[in-house]
């Protein structure tokens, strides 16, 4: 779900999406365990398991 709310809002910004399967991944297993889905913007933590998609669209547009 949260990729389908951040390729909609991909279609106002210009923006790579990276999807990253953490399974078998242990450095990323540790990191980020039951938060996933992890959206990082510039590599940092944005949200966890949900897209506020308004709160998002702010983040990106400060870029």
């Amino acid at each position: 779900m949260a990729l389908e709310v951040i390729s909609e809002i991909q279609k106002d910004f210009e923006f790579t999406i990276t999807k990253i399967l953490i399974d078998g991944n242990t450095e990323l297993e540790e990191k980020y365990g039951e938060q996933v889905p992890v959206i990082l913007i510039n590599n940092q933590p944005h949200d966890f398991f949900r897209v506020d998609p308004e709160r998002f669209r702010l983040a990106i547009s400060e870029l």
